[in-house]
């Protein structure tokens, strides 16, 4: 699907804030009501664009993280299948270079994650796997970072959250049907939500949509605190995932670049930091999955 610039321009501004009035959307975008909701329910049907609401790993008791990278006997297109099948993988890609897949963890605790990484394992094809168990996530363009400023109060909050997972443009009084409340006390609920922390709605989109179709994935070592190294990096524009982690490399994180030459660009402005002492990269050439409505939800 093309996008002509006013799409471009609906898309990041969904992907700031993806409950964005239809009103206050066509104002930024210099279109009426009716031709902004028309361009945005064509987005959200050719599948370019998912909006959903992302809840905070904290609030699902998701308190573990790690990044594997992977590989196989064989061909891998199969196993990334298999594995993202599995619940706790979020985000699952094949990849360029020295590991033919990679995939993110998040758990309810490390003995989960543990089991996940030995599934994993386990499974037919895959040969290896070294895990970066993250410490810290210090950049995400999806999921919150920040601890939440209020709680989850009972389970119409719960329903709440897990309906605007499935659609996360979907209207107040719609909501509140769903939920079994009034449209007043669901709106005062969900922004509660939102503005507390416990979730944020935003635009999924792929990044070739945007002309970003160059994602390279990068681990460094480094010389050092890793968080003074790692707010050194969170600067960089193109830098869009970045994660503190245990094992082979101190952070890892993902470069979202317009070109090759972008990419190199951005490398080479890491290998040029004194503190980096390392850098293994990667390109991501498929997305399996990304999903982030992973943890227990209420019935």
């Amino acid at each position: 699907m093309e996008l002509d610039e006013t799409d471009l321009s609906i898309v990041r501004e969904l992907q700031t804030d993806g409950r964005l009035t239809y009103e206050t959307l066509a104002q930024r975008v210099g279109l009426s009501r009716p031709a902004t909701r028309m361009r945005v329910q064509r987005l959200q049907e050719s599948g370019a664009v998912r909006v959903v609401a992302i809840v905070h790993p904290a609030v699902r008791g998701l308190s573990a993280s790690a990044h594997l990278s992977i590989s196989t006997e064989g061909a891998a297109a199969e196993v990334a299948r298999v594995i993202a099948a599995l619940p706790q993988a979020p985000f699952v890609t094949l990849t360029s270079g020295r590991w033919a897949i990679m995939t993110e963890l998040r758990t309810a605790g490390f003995g989960e994650l543990e089991r996940a990484v030995e599934r994993i394992r386990a499974t037919p094809g895959v040969r290896t796997v070294d895990p970066l168990v993250a410490t810290r996530h210090v950049k995400d363009p999806y999921l919150l970072t920040e601890e939440p400023t209020v709680t989850v109060q009972d389970t119409l909050d719960e329903r709440i959250l897990a309906t605007l997972e499935d659609d996360g443009r979907l209207p107040f009084a719609e909501l509140a049907q769903r939920v079994g409340l009034s449209a007043g006390a669901t709106r005062s609920r969900t922004l509660r939500l939102l503005d507390g922390g416990v979730a944020k709605v935003v635009a999924l989109v792929r990044p070739d949509v945007l002309g970003m179709g160059f994602l390279c994935g990068f681990s460094l070592r480094v010389a050092g605190e890793a968080s003074a190294v790692a707010e050194q990096f969170e600067r960089l524009t193109r830098v869009t995932f970045l994660s503190t982690c245990l094992g082979r490399a101190e952070l890892v994180g993902t470069i979202t670049a317009e070109s090759i030459g972008a990419v190199r660009t951005t490398l080479e402005e890491m290998r040029a930091l004194p503190a980096v002492r390392e850098v293994e990269s990667w390109f991501h050439l498929e997305l399996v999955k990304e999903r982030y409505d992973i943890g227990p939800r209420p019935a």
